[in-house]
């Protein structure tokens, strides 16, 4: 099956409605064009790291007012649809952190699946920002692999890139693409974004979706852009700049993803081992 697959790179700021607007309008150009599995970015509705400005913004699922949105816009485009994350308060009282919460819709506007980011970015990384997610964000425990019209896409958040084993087995469940939605910072993207999206299909033998946060954001941080969509063999498809939002494109021809395998079947050659330590 061939599929025409679009990344969102946005900007997102400090105020949720503003952030619904630019995110509609790129996902209606993408479709428009093509698209027929649009993916945004980490962090679609809400990006404000200053303490204590996020929390009267973010809402429930059920009350929060982009989530709707976003599934009457699948809808009415006939679209796959991941909302690469969006951040969300949690129902059960049981915790005052947020969840990190992806959203794959269908074309009919069903949510498929949710993913809770399972990995947090607790880092000083060397721009002035020290980063503890955990702080406001409770981590996930369940990696999830989907079916949708546009394949089986195993769903990761941005950090979670970094952790080569939870790609490994949504491939090894049966992930034909890896949907990786970032706010990579600045300092960080310039290192190591494109080795780690490109290490992760080709160790995997999967397409990478890879929909990033671009440029300088009105709480201060600055984000990387180069949203990529890279193929089983490592190519990069396609690439978004650094700084500006816009929509990124690429054909897919899934069967790509056999072909990949059979010529490096990482995955069927996978052996249990341990490790032997000498003098430790």
């Amino acid at each position: 099956m061939k599929l025409t697959a679009a990344c969102i790179q946005m900007r997102s700021g400090t105020e949720p409605a503003a952030n619904l607007a630019a995110a509609t309008a790129l996902i209606r150009q993408a479709a428009g064009q093509g698209a027929r599995f649009i993916a945004t970015p980490e962090m679609t509705n809400l990006l404000d790291i200053r303490p204590g400005m996020a929390r009267p913004k973010v809402r429930t699922e059920t009350e929060d007012e982009s989530l709707p949105a976003f599934r009457a816009l699948a809808a009415e485009l006939g679209i796959t649809l991941l909302i690469g994350s969006l951040a969300i308060a949690l129902e059960d009282g049981a915790d005052d952190r947020f969840a990190n919460r992806s959203f794959l819709i269908g074309p009919d506007g069903g949510v498929i699946a949710r993913y809770d980011k399972i990995h947090m970015f607790d880092v000083e990384v060397g721009d002035g920002q020290n980063y503890r997610e955990s702080r406001a964000y409770r981590p996930g425990e369940t990696a999830v692999l989907a079916q949708t019209p546009a394949g089986r896409i195993g769903l990761t958040i941005c950090y979670d890139v970094r952790f080569p084993h939870l790609h490994r087995a949504l491939a090894m469940a049966g992930a034909d693409i890896l949907a990786i939605p970032a706010a990579f910072t600045k300092v960080t993207g310039e290192a190591h974004w494109h080795v780690l999206v490109r290490a992760r299909a080709i160790e995997t033998g999967c397409f990478v979706i890879a929909p990033a946060q671009a440029g300088k954001h009105e709480d201060g941080r600055e984000t990387f852009g180069h949203s990529l969509i890279v193929s089983p063999w490592g190519d990069v498809l396609a690439e978004g700049g650094a700084a500006e939002p816009g929509v990124v494109m690429a054909e897919l021809d899934l069967a790509e993803v056999a072909r990949a395998r059979g010529r490096i079947p990482a995955l069927s050659n996978e052996q249990v081992f341990r490790v032997e330590k000498f003098g430790v």
